[in-house]
């Protein structure tokens, strides 16, 4: 059995969840607390010594780190990763794009005015509007298409994007500016049997 080290209150952990729960992957999760500094322990930098979550741990003892790495991994095989290559090829386009232009501005932006309280004339402005570019990318590609990598049926990249997009509210976006954005978070939620958008968030 694997064990997942991660803080459910980040979405790069979360989607590590979600993977493992709908592949029926056997796991145990074990929580670290980011905001306690239990990533910079140093029981926990033998496991990761980049001091970051997610990692998982395998019985022989070898850890895989980065979130997209991890649910690559898990889903080795499975109906969430493409069995065309081309296919497969604009899925992990958007993980790359999620982590490079996507997580890096929705959930920092998060991060400090939820968790470190930031007020907004202190949060540099440049993380708004490039959260807002990033989510109006999205809204392009999925209204011609139920899925972001635009296939026929859920893959890794809508995992990947819905983490911290379903929770881009918390860091000042208004998701309801982004109409086909908000239908399909509420695909991928329905599809990965997740509390709908509306009952956790009024936006």
């Amino acid at each position: 059995m694997i064990r997942i080290f991660g803080d459910s209150i980040s979405g790069n952990c979360q989607k590590v969840k979600w993977v493992a729960t709908r592949l029926s992957v056997p796991h145990e999760w074990i929580e670290i607390d980011i905001l306690k500094g239990e990533t910079r322990t140093d029981e926990f930098l033998a496991i990761n010594p980049f001091g970051q979550v997610p990692v998982i741990q395998f019985e022989d003892g070898r850890t895989l780190a980065q979130s997209n790495a991890i649910i690559l991994h898990l889903a080795e095989g499975s109906d969430l990763i493409p069995g065309d290559a081309f296919e497969r090829a604009k899925m992990l386009e958007w993980m790359f794009w999620e982590q490079y232009s996507h997580e890096p501005v929705i959930a920092v932006r998060r991060f400090q005015k939820l968790y470190l309280n930031m007020p907004d004339d202190e949060i540099d402005p440049d993380l708004l509007a490039k959260g807002r570019r990033a989510l109006g990318r999205m809204e392009m590609a999925l209204i011609s298409s139920d899925w972001i990598a635009g296939g026929e049926a859920i893959t890794l990249a809508d995992l990947s994007l819905l983490a911290y997009t379903r929770l881009a509210h918390e860091g000042g976006f208004n998701i309801n500016d982004f109409p086909a954005v908000h239908a399909w978070v509420a695909r991928c939620e329905l599809e990965l049997g997740l509390p709908h958008l509306h009952e956790v968030t009024h936006v």
